[in-house]
């Protein structure tokens, strides 16, 4: 048995220094303090120190995670991975997160459905690139579809609208077809179902400027016409319109091109 002899409070408020029979021997955190009753003359035993001192290791994880909650929300495993990272041992991890739930600083289901009316509202992200970010987070399928349940098909095609107005003015040195392909794509890259153009295409289409198309035109067939010059005859024109396809063009216009330039 050691007798404690004395309890110095250190510079870091709410941590204390232990000292048994003269020596210092171990810190601990006022929460773990209260804990065992620790004060001048107790004795204790070297099972009670391991006790003590594996209290305070959980109680300094705890408020490692306190300040780690303090400056957004977490998920479970944000928290296991911030454990792990400032090497709190393996048998600590499960209590913690546990008083972290039971006190509700950490709710998975809160998380996204706190995340999902962030993106409704803040950003153009569809609920595909949302159910993805939150399957990384490792949050459970359910409080996924119940967090998703917010963004309803009107509010879907809304930003997927705002979405597509911002990629129509991105790719306006394009031909209107690749526009909209490019559009289309778009908005299912940011997690928008496949159909979603198709609701909103009335809405957002631009109107076809003729005078700019045919300009897009003649200057992209020039130059194609001349990155083909090494073929002669049928076999450029075929190499000409399938390059022309590939940028989005239409086989008509294309050829209408073609036709103009033999008449001058």
């Amino acid at each position: 048995m050691a007798k404690i002899t004395k309890i110095a409070a250190q510079k870091q408020q709410g941590r204390y220094n232990v000292y048994l029979d003269g020596k210092y021997a171990f810190p601990v955190a006022e929460s773990v303090l209260i804990q065992f009753r620790l004060m001048k003359g107790m004795e204790i035993d070297k099972e009670q120190a391991a006790a003590i001192t594996a209290a305070d290791q959980r109680a300094k994880a705890y408020s490692r995670m306190l300040d780690y909650l303090s400056h957004q929300l977490r998920t479970e495993s944000d928290i296991i991975k911030k454990l792990r990272e400032i090497e709190t041992p393996e048998e600590f991890i499960a209590p913690v997160l546990k008083k972290l739930r039971e006190q509700k600083l950490v709710d998975d289901h809160e998380y996204a459905a706190a995340y999902v009316r962030t993106e409704m509202t803040t950003g153009l992200k569809g609920p595909g690139v949302i159910r993805q970010h939150l399957r990384q987070k490792k949050v459970g399928e359910n409080d996924i579809d119940d967090a998703l349940a917010q963004f309803t098909p009107e509010l879907q095609a809304e930003n997927a609208s705002k979405l597509a107005t911002k990629l129509f003015r991105r790719y306006r040195s394009q031909p209107l077809k690749r526009r909209e392909q490019k559009v289309r794509q778009g908005l299912m890259t940011k997690g928008y179902s496949a159909g979603i153009y198709d609701r909103i295409k009335e809405d957002v289409m631009p109107a076809e400027d003729t005078a700019l198309e045919e300009d897009l035109l003649a200057k992209e067939a020039s130059k194609m016409w001349r990155r083909y010059r090494r073929y002669q005859g049928f076999e450029r024109e075929q190499h000409f319109k399938q390059g022309m396809f590939r940028k989005g063009f239409d086989l008509d216009d294309v050829q209408r091109w073609l036709d103009a330039q033999e008449l001058q």
